[in-house]
């Protein structure tokens, strides 16, 4: 399901309003500094420090509003949106907030009874409706909503999946399954949770062969634990609960998290998390939206956030693995890095036969330059894949780089043709096994073949056309390389090894004095210290004089083109 962005909510959120005449002027510096970087903890804090001197400010009140649920306190968020709405105020965190209190306490009434000024969005706001309908108890109104929903243009699926989920929810599956297999309206097009719904929902038909089919059109020879135990019940044969959606707030919830999936990468993260974050609090066991919100905290810094978001589901959730490797990902972003790494080997005992834990294991190995550990985790990540296919090219070049990278050249190779071989015009192989040719003086014109069709996937990647020019650097076509370098270094401005590369194609074409300048550039770039130590004795003799140092063959050009 997709959304047009005229059916989005405004975005008005998340930047709270500029608060006026502050009582307590240093709390309210801190709380805008806290709002303008995201970060909700402390923003809640400063923002109900400043309101205890100016407990009525607009301002300050929207700003509590967004931090608190930005921490997932919506008791808190909604005290502060009463107050903000009761003298006027106006704000989509404030409506979100008292949304979700009306939907704790059951009050059906109220949401059927929203006024103007609290309306959120057109598709929300009328999901909401029939589902509060579902809650009175008031199944025709309930299905008689869904259906104006479903015939608004641009809407029919929004409307349609969650009539089946409300069906479903009081034991129609006949009706449900009418929906979610199109025969009733259509072809209609789910994302994960409306599969594993129909599978439930075939489940309690008794269709379990149905069932399992759909599992495999949807996630395919490869699924995660939750399908797998989800196969392995059907395999049983007993029916499934259905539980995606039980009750109105369960309903809500689902809508809540529908918009927020909608809204993932249209809007900004902070908008997106207050839809999530409602999504979770109306049902905390709902972990597609647990995990959502905290990687949108992940992408938005807040990483103490995000790991403690993480951490809430349960170690014996089927999602479990998915959850440490992105506590993982926040404890390397802060620092961590025995912690992390701590965590997702723990993760491979416990886990041993997930690809995605041992990839994750062993990218994280591969990022701290621990190259023959991760080499090793990713041996034990191809000892699970029976025959490669082309989604595992990745997974080849991954240990292909851990093997360059710790001088296992033979190796390394080996896996590079093999990640070749399963996809064979792969930009980011062939760049990277093209340029190690290069750069080991082997096999130069295939080199120089690989770096040519890379170009012609990614022309305006930086790293990529450095390779092409070194290509044309190494085989002494100087000319053709100075174009391309400068070229490069314009798309790769502040990069040591492009500028340190771009030093050496000047001089190789007489440009001494800008060589040297390339070269200081590149030493201001913070390059590797075996890198720095080269360029500074470039620097102190110049190239020539340091290709003979190291017995490399002289600066040699040949006719451009040849």
């Amino acid at each position: 399901m997709s959304l047009h962005p005229a059916t989005l909510p405004a975005q008005t959120d998340p930047a709270p309003q500029t608060a006026t005449a502050p009582g307590d002027a240093g709390a309210y510096l801190a709380a805008r500094s806290a709002a303008a970087q995201s970060n909700f903890r402390e923003g809640a804090f400063w923002f109900a420090r400043a309101l205890e001197s100016t407990p009525d400010n607009p301002g300050l009140l929207e700003g509590a509003v967004l931090s608190f649920i930005g921490t997932g306190d919506f008791p808190k968020a909604a005290e502060a949106a009463a107050r903000l709405t009761g003298q006027g105020g106006r704000s989509i965190g404030a409506s979100i907030a008292l949304m979700v209190r009306d939907v704790q306490a059951e009050n059906y009434d109220a949401l059927l009874a929203v006024p103007e000024s609290r309306k959120i969005g057109n598709l929300l706001d009328d999901l909401v409706l029939a589902w509060a309908e579902f809650g009175k108890g008031r199944m025709s109104e309930t299905v008689a909503a869904f259906d104006a929903i479903a015939a608004t243009e641009g809407l029919k699926a929004f409307g349609l999946y969650h009539k089946a989920l409300a069906l479903a929810a009081v034991g129609d599956f006949e009706g449900a399954d009418d929906i979610l297999s199109g025969r009733a309206e259509g072809p209609l097009v789910v994302n994960r949770r409306g599969v594993i719904a129909h599978a439930q929902i075939l489940s309690q038909l008794e269709k379990f062969d149905e069932a399992l089919a759909l599992l495999d059109r949807g996630f395919g020879s490869d699924p995660d634990p939750e399908i797998s135990a989800l196969r392995a019940a059907l395999e049983a044969d007993p029916p499934l609960a259905f539980d995606v959606v039980q009750n109105a707030k369960d309903g809500i919830a689902e809508v809540f998290f529908t918009v927020a999936v909608a809204l993932n990468g249209e809007a900004e993260d902070g908008y997106t998390l207050l839809y999530s974050r409602a999504a979770l609090d109306l049902k905390p066991n709902h972990a597609e939206a647990l995990l959502l919100s905290a990687g949108l905290l992940e992408q938005l810094r807040q990483y103490d956030l995000a790991g403690e978001t993480y951490a809430l589901l349960p170690a014996d959730h089927p999602s479990f693995h998915a959850a440490e490797i992105g506590r993982s990902a926040t404890l390397m972003a802060q620092g961590q890095t025995d912690a992390a790494l701590e965590a997702l080997r723990a993760l491979t005992q416990s886990h041993p036969d997930l690809l995605m834990v041992r990839m994750a294991y062993g990218d994280t190995l591969r990022r701290v330059e621990r190259f023959e550990e991760a080499a090793a985790a990713y041996d034990a990540a191809v000892a699970l894949v029976d025959v490669p296919a082309e989604r595992h090219w990745g997974l080849f070049y991954a240990r292909a780089v851990a093997f360059e990278r710790s001088n296992q050249w033979d190796k390394a190779e080996a896996d590079f043709r093999k990640a070749l071989e399963l996809n064979p015009d792969q930009p980011q192989v062939l760049n990277y096994l093209g340029y190690s040719f290069v750069d080991r003086g082997e096999n130069l014109e295939e080199a120089l073949e690989m770096i040519e069709r890379a170009v012609a996937a990614r022309p305006d990647a930086g790293y990529i056309i450095d390779s092409l020019a070194w290509a044309y650097f190494r085989l002494g076509r100087y000319e053709d390389a100075l174009p391309q370098m400068e070229r490069a270094s314009l798309l790769e401005p502040v990069d040591p090894v492009v500028t340190d590369h771009l030093g050496d194609v000047y001089w190789a074409v007489g440009r001494q004095l800008e060589a040297r300048f390339q070269w200081r550039r590149a030493l201001s770039f913070d390059p590797e210290e075996k890198d720095a130590v080269r360029i500074r004795r470039k620097l102190e003799i110049g190239l020539d004089a340091v290709l003979a140092e190291e017995g490399a063959p002289p600066l040699t050009a040949v006719p451009n083109g040849n």
